[in-house]
């Protein structure tokens, strides 16, 4: 089954978001680290929060860089894989983040296209993933560059 249908199935159901962010993390265990919770996700769309706990805390009492890039990485992933063409496959080449504000509450992610793609070449896929704290203030913005091609078929 594939990850939006997955989505679908379980944001429909008691525990279900749950549930999928236990599937996802069991399949990406570092992601476990933040305890993601999936608020929302469709085609050229993820928002994933995390609870500011202790386990994200850097030595001043907000939350880690890490955690955010972390968070940022697992929308964007998430989103891309839910956006390109099941006949291509996707593998992140780099991120580049700005910290804008101490983050100092529980946060959102939000994970979006930087603009429309052509999928009939391989190329660079840009996603933009905001973090905002509880204030809906932006503390922590990441352009991740995704490198998607088409899968190679098997003769």
């Amino acid at each position: 089954m594939n990850t939006l249908k997955l989505w679908q199935r379980c944001a429909s159901t008691l525990g279900g978001k749950w549930l999928f962010a236990k599937m996802l993390c069991f399949k990406a265990p570092y992601f476990s680290s933040i305890s993601p919770q999936f608020v929302e996700l469709r085609p050229e769309h993820c928002k994933v929060r995390i609870n500011k706990r202790r386990a994200v805390l850097n030595h001043i009492g907000t939350v880690h860089a890490i955690a955010m890039c972390n968070m940022a990485e697992l929308a964007g992933g998430t989103m891309t894989e839910v956006t390109v063409p099941a006949t291509h496959r996707w593998i992140p080449k780099g991120m580049t983040v700005e910290y804008l504000k101490k983050a100092s509450s529980d946060l959102v992610a939000i994970a979006t296209p930087v603009k429309t793609n052509d999928w009939s070449e391989a190329g660079e896929y840009k996603v933009r993933v905001d973090v905002l704290d509880d204030m809906n203030d932006l503390v922590f913005q990441a352009i991740i560059t995704m490198w998607v091609s088409a899968k190679k078929t098997v003769s």
